[in-house]
């Protein structure tokens, strides 16, 4: 029999500090037509080129919205949990519940990883249910928005990555015929010189190899493209640094993750040694979490990742902190077309949007996960004034695509 986890025990039920429902709040005006409840939150993971966990959080008014968290294993557990906290609320307080949930996961880590993770997604979800119970695009529940579409950038992948004119290749392409003007190409791949993987150190000939990848893609499309390069943490301060450096003299839009995510310190010290532009922010969580590489301009540019750092509204409160110091924003995502246009929604409404990261560009079916067509075009997001995200699931796709042993979510009516 598989664990139950929405009835697992609260221990900390009795403290009322960390308990913000609307019984204990004393929210209980009549709302009228707005006074909807939510019944369930259910989940399904589908096998994308990532394991997307799409939430879904259904109400009393037989409406449901459509979130997603951060993919990989333990949301689905961790939501179940959370489940209780919100059945009988009103899924129009989106801040309160968002932080209600966040307390009562205290114990449990809702400071960072997993816990902020399916938070995410159950946050998501209410911005959509909103939006449709309201009648509005999400983008006006986070107060409007400065631009009608999106600029997405297209994380690439070459046949033969290590290879420099393999990605210069690929650069051709995706700017030529898939007619994006944005790009991302990994740099983090084997040279043939490494002599030790876990040192992070890099000799001579690896920096080489990396600056190589740089120069032939830059010189390849950087009169028509801007193009990012991503190092996944992987590098020691000393190696960052003097990458940075090598690549001085290239158009770069940004190198990406030089050095692994955890001490903000080093990373100021590893941007500050270079006019190389520097992108961080995909491992970092909530607005807390990122106050000091934006006080202290650790990082030129933030890329937090939506489904992962707090949701929607925590990530826009991440941009106007950024924005205090004239940091822009270029989201991380490697999400389904749920979480990319929950991205791109918040990104319409911040003043410092960059681009919104595209990361399956060679997934057939990505855009058939919902019934909307053409969702991107010419490297460009239309944001939708459909209420809520705009999207609509496509059931038998979800169904067609589902991870083994995972069960379709219920139509809105039957959670009702």
């Amino acid at each position: 029999m598989p664990v139950n986890y929405a009835q697992l025990s609260d221990p900390n039920a009795h403290y009322t500090m960390r308990d913000l429902s609307a019984e204990t709040m004393g929210v209980t005006a009549d709302r009228g037509e707005r006074s909807v409840e939510i019944t369930d939150v259910q989940t399904t993971i589908v096998d994308g080129n990532y394991p997307w966990t799409l939430v879904r959080v259904y109400t009393d008014a037989g409406v449901a919205g459509t979130g997603e968290s951060y993919w990989g294993v333990g949301e689905p557990e961790i939501i179940d949990r959370l489940t209780p906290f919100l059945v009988g609320e009103n899924p129009l307080d989106i801040d309160r519940l968002y932080e209600h949930l966040v307390q009562k996961m205290s114990g449990e880590g809702s400071i960072s990883g997993k816990v902020v993770s399916a938070i995410s997604g159950i946050e998501t979800a209410l911005h959509d249910v909103a939006g449709k119970l309201l009648d509005v695009p999400a983008y006006q529940l986070l107060g409007g928005k400065y631009r009608d579409e999106v600029r997405v950038y297209c994380d690439c992948h070459a046949g033969d990555e290590s290879e420099p004119a393999s990605n210069a290749r690929e650069a051709e392409r995706v700017v030529s015929e898939l007619d994006y003007d944005a790009l991302k190409f990994d740099l983090d791949v084997p040279s043939g010189h490494e002599k030790d993987r876990a040192n992070r150190h890099m000799r001579g000939p690896e920096i080489e190899h990396k600056a190589e990848i740089v120069r032939e893609v830059c010189e390849t499309v950087g009169d028509r493209a801007d193009v990012a390069f991503d190092c996944h943490w992987s590098y020691s301060a000393s190696s960052a640094k003097r990458l940075l450096r090598e690549v001085e003299d290239l158009d770069v839009w940004w190198i990406e993750d030089p050095i692994p995510p955890e001490n903000h310190d080093v990373q100021r010290e590893v941007t500050h040694s270079s006019t190389t532009p520097v992108a961080v922010g995909e491992n970092v969580y909530r607005t807390h979490g990122n106050r000091q590489l934006i006080e202290e301009q650790a990082t030129d540019i933030l890329a937090p990742d939506l489904p992962k750092v707090g949701g929607m509204r925590e990530t826009q409160k991440i941009a106007h902190m950024a924005d205090l110091y004239y940091t822009p924003i270029a989201m991380h995502n490697v999400a389904s077309p749920i979480g990319t246009m929950a991205s791109a929604q918040v990104a319409a409404t911040i003043p410092n949007a960059l681009a919104v990261e595209f990361h399956s560009y060679q997934l057939g079916w990505w855009e058939a996960l919902v019934e909307e067509d053409n969702l991107i075009e010419g490297g460009r997001l239309t944001v939708p004034e459909r209420p809520g995200l705009g999207l609509t699931l496509d059931m038998d796709a979800v169904a067609e695509h589902m991870v083994d042993g995972e069960e379709l979510f219920d139509e809105a009516s039957e959670a009702a």
